[in-house]
This record gives structure tokens, C-alpha cells and sequence, in this order.
């Protein structure tokens, strides 16, 4: 392109250019302008090219929430982010199963396991409340759908009967301890939920009742279920419990006709009182000793919770304080009775530790130590002797000699202190003390075992004045031997075996179980 033209000659100026310079100029501002066109977009190129790529931000939620979802999830397995939590808590309750090795109170065999196998392998003993439709078989069809699995498939060992509940409830406590978790996760944060599950696994109370077939515990399972459920900030609501249907339509094939048990229990035990008949304590029993009790060195942790715990779960402390107070109601008084409203204090105990500051390591290091040695002391020797005494009766079953009188064992014990059936596992014939209730409104009746302890001498020697309808073996206290030992001297009974139960004896029950055989003359 030619140069431009310099300034028009002075002669030229002020004078009117032809069409052919008119053009000229046109063609050359035309040409400038062309180039710096191309100048500028060559410079936003370099410019654009330096500077990094930004992209538009997505607005779609569904999109942000497969994001979330996907990132939440990665390495969490098949159960989510507490995969890792449900195989530690299945893994300590086993093991808090194993350690569990002594008897609490008679409900957890003749309620569950002995009605479970009466129910798969027809025989088994009944106490009066089947009768008399006070309890339901939703409880233990559980137990009894796994004992009649251990029938079809030929294991129903006498160890697997009486392992495989527990371990069935342990796993069932462990869901449970989970599930109280993830409840307060969601409630508060993770800091208190983990406090919550640390007071929940190391309660001394929770560790002894927890793996046991007792309906207390499945109660306490529920407890976190229904917690679960429970229409607070940030929990799940909205499923329906169809429960109460389900028990109704199970004690209808069982019983053979429509039978609501919960009326019954409650007809029995609060309207008309009878529950007395097994022992009465004062109304404030429960805020004096068994809610004390069953806490341990959780109570003062409890009670400075319900000072931190947020509004929105002061409800909470009212559903304990309510569940104790209509049990306060109640003659009859048992600590396993207020058990299912533990989970919920570990609830204030969890808040209690996840807000201390200084003393928080001296205040786990105490909780732990000092619910330890009760776990241990509780599990594995106070009260062991009535289980230890099944294994010897296991053993008269297989040892039977076609030489030898056909075995059979009478419990002269307070009734029900020992398993039956369920522990032994064949048909051997054994007998216990019974203790009915008079339903009839006799106010002089008095049941057979509070005859026999009346009188044990006498009572023995008026039911056994026939020497065919001697048994050949007899289980008692040892604080019973030196009122019958000429009874025991006369039939030619001979101590055999002694088993350690209990070091604080009360009353009827002593310190060991002794066991008698009766010897054959000649």
C-alpha cells in the first residue's frame, strides 16, 4: 500500500479535490482501518490464550446431589459411612455376649427360650402366665424360627441352643447401639454422638442386661429404634409401626383364638395388682435405689447433661423421668424394669463428656475403669451357679446307663432359680418348687414352695413316703442342707458335686449349690 500523502501544497489548499483523489483517500482509510481490526484481534487471541478457561457453575441440584452422594459413598462398602461402626459394635457385643456367663432373673429362660422350645420341639414347661394369656410369642418366635433351623438342619446341639439367642440379641443390641448413633449425629454432631456411643457400650448395666433373651432387652433395642423414628429436628419421621398387629396375629395361631396380651399384663399387673405376689417395694424405690443403680458411675454425668442438653431435647429427660414415675406406681419393683429408658440417658451423659474440657480425660478414663469392674465381677462370677448346675443335669443325659435307674432331678430352690429344658435339651425328667399366684381370691393360699421352705423336713417326708418316687438326684442351696440332712442320710443321698454361685447370700439362696445322688443299696 502506498505511503500516505504529506500535507496538501499550500497552493493546493482550500481548493476542491477531483474524483480520482477522492477515491485514492477512501481506498487508503479503508485499508488502515482493516488493519487495525486485525492488530486488536490478534491481541485479544494472546490475551484470551494467557488467561485461564473459566466455565459457567451448574445450578442443577440433582446434579449437586448425585455429586454428594457419590462422594459420601466412595470406599463406605455395602452399609454406608458406619460400615466400619456396625462391625465393631456386632464384634463387641459378641464378645460382651461371651463374657456374660451367669444368670439375672428367671424371665430370661422360662419367658423366652423354654417357651421357643416348647414350641419347636414340644416339650418344655409352661408357667402359669401362658395360661393364663398374660404373655405374648412374638419375642420368642424369634429365638424358636432359629431353634427350628438348628432342627432341619440336624445342629440342634444342646451349645447352639443355648448360644444362638444370645448372639442373635447381641447382634440385635448392636444395631441398636448404631442406630443411637446415627439418632444423635443427625440431632446435635459428631462430636456428642460419639460420646453418646462411647457411654452406652462402657454402662456396666447395658453391658450385663443387653445380650441377655430377657424382654427387657428387647425393649431397650426398640428404645433406639423408635428414637430413630421419634418426630425430632433432623431424624427420620413419617414411617408407621405396625408392631401391635403383628403381635396380635402371632398370639392368635399360638393361642388358637384372638388375645390382646398387653390388656391382660396390664389388667394383671396395675388394675388389679397382683404382681405384689412376687414382692412389693416403697413408691420411691426406683429414685432412691434402681435408677441409682442401674446408672452407676453414669448418674453424675447424667445429671450435669440435663443442665447442656438443648431445648428441643428436654423432652427426652420428661420421657425418662415419666417412664419412671408410672413404674413407681407399680408394688412390684425389678432395676431390669426401667432398663429400656437407658439408651436415652446415655443421650445426657454424651453431651455431659463432649462439654467437659479439663477433666475430661480423668472423667473417661473413671467411667471406664470403674463399670469394668463391675462388667467382670457381674458377668463371670456373681450368680454363676445355676448355670454351672444345667451342665452337670446335660451330662446325666448322655451318661445314662442301661444298668442304672433312669436319671431325675428336683430342684428344691426357689422357684425357677435355674434354666430348664432349654439347658438341658432331652427329655429327662425334672421337677422344680412351683410358685402360682392364687388367681381365685383365696387370701390363706400359700404356693408349694413357700410350704416346703415352711417346713422342709416335713414337706419331704410327706412327698417322698414312697421309696419308688425318691428322685435320683437333688439340687439345693447349701443353706438348705443342714435342715434336710436327715432326710438326705435316711434315703441314702450323697453330695456329688458343688458349684460356686454367689458371694452375698440372701435368704433362700446361698453361697453354693450343692448336688445329691441318691445310692442304689447294694
Amino acid at each position: 500500500m502506498a505511503p500516505p500523502p504529506g500535507p496538501a501544497p499550500a497552493r493546493w489548499r482550500g481548493r476542491r479535490r477531483g474524483p480520482e483523489a477522492e477515491g485514492r483517500g477512501a481506498e487508503w482509510r479503508a485499508g488502515v482501518g482493516m488493519e487495525k481490526l486485525r492488530s486488536s484481534l490478534f491481541r485479544a487471541r494472546r490475551s484470551a490464550a494467557s488467561e485461564p478457561v473459566r466455565l459457567r457453575k451448574r445450578k442443577s441440584t440433582l446434579y449437586a446431589a448425585e455429586c454428594s452422594n457419590s462422594e459420601q459413598g466412595r470406599g463406605t462398602g455395602l452399609f454406608g459411612p458406619n460400615t466400619y461402626l456396625i462391625i465393631f459394635s456386632v464384634a463387641l457385643r459378641s464378645v460382651n455376649c461371651l463374657l456374660v456367663q451367669t444368670s439375672f432373673v428367671p424371665d430370661e429362660y422360662w419367658q423366652t427360650l423354654e417357651v421357643a422350645h416348647n414350641m419347636v420341639f414340644k416339650y418344655g414347661y409352661l408357667t402359669w402366665e401362658w395360661k393364663e394369656k398374660l404373655r405374648g410369642y412374638t419375642y420368642p418366635l424369634i429365638f424358636a424360627s432359629f431353634y427350628k433351623l438348628l432342627q432341619i438342619f440336624k445342629k440342634d446341639t444342646v451349645q447352639l441352643l443355648i448360644w444362638v439367642p444370645r448372639l442373635v440379641q447381641s447382634f440385635l443390641a448392636a444395631l441398636a447401639d448404631v442406630t443411637l448413633y446415627c439418632v444423635v449425629k443427625k440431632q446435635a454432631n459428631e462430636e456428642v454422638a460419639k460420646w453418646v456411643y462411647f457411654s452406652q457400650l462402657c454402662s456396666w448395666f447395658t453391658w450385663y442386661c443387653s445380650t441377655r433373651t430377657i424382654t427387657n432387652s428387647m425393649e431397650a433395642v426398640l428404645t433406639s429404634f423408635i428414637f430413630y423414628y421419634y418426630p425430632l429436628q433432623g431424624t427420620k419421621t413419617g414411617s408407621r409401626c405396625l408392631s401391635l398387629g403383628f403381635s396380635l396375629i402371632v398370639d392368635r395361631i399360638f393361642y388358637g383364638e384372638w388375645v390382646v396380651v398387653q390388656w391382660n399384663f396390664l389388667r394383671f399387673n396395675v388394675i388389679q395388682n397382683l404382681g405384689s405376689f412376687y414382692g412389693s417395694h416403697s413408691w420411691h424405690w426406683y429414685f432412691t435405689q434402681g435408677f441409682p443403680v442401674i446408672m452407676g458411675t453414669h448418674l453424675p454425668f447424667f445429671i450435669h447433661g440435663c443442665l447442656l442438653v438443648p431445648k428441643k431435647n428436654r423432652i427426652l429427660l420428661i420421657a425418662v423421668l415419666w417412664t419412671i414415675i408410672v413404674y413407681s406406681f407399680i408394688s412390684h419393683k425389678e432395676f431390669r424394669f426401667i432398663y429400656p429408658a437407658m439408651p436415652i440417658c446415655m443421650v445426657f451423659c454424651g453431651y455431659s463428656l463432649a462439654n467437659l474440657k479439663i477433666w475430661k480425660k480423668r472423667a473417661v478414663s473413671f467411667l471406664f475403669l470403674s463399670n469394668v469392674c463391675l462388667v467382670l465381677y457381674t458377668g463371670l462370677i456373681h450368680q454363676r451357679g445355676t448355670l454351672d448346675v444345667m451342665q452337670y443335669a446335660q451330662k446325666l443325659c448322655t451318661n445314662t446307663q442301661l444298668e442304672k435307674e433312669e436319671p431325675s432331678l428336683f430342684f428344691l430352690m426357689p422357684c425357677h432359680s435355674t434354666p430348664f429344658y432349654s439347658y438341658v435339651h432331652c427329655p429327662i425328667k425334672m421337677h422344680f418348687l412351683e410358685c402360682p399366684p392364687d388367681l381365685s381370691g383365696n387370701n390363706t393360699y400359700i404356693d408349694e414352695a413357700d410350704l416346703f421352705f415352711k417346713e422342709p423336713l416335713t414337706w419331704l417326708n410327706i412327698r417322698f413316703s414312697a421309696q419308688a418316687s425318691l428322685p435320683t438326684h437333688l439340687v439345693i442351696f447349701n443353706v438348705l442342707e443342714q435342715n434336710i440332712e436327715p432326710f438326705l442320710r435316711t434315703k441314702s443321698y450323697i453330695k456329688v458335686a458343688t458349684f460356686f454361685h454367689t458371694h452375698v447370700p440372701e435368704g433362700r439362696t446361698g453361697s453354693h449349690i450343692h448336688v445329691f445322688e441318691r445310692k442304689m443299696n447294694g
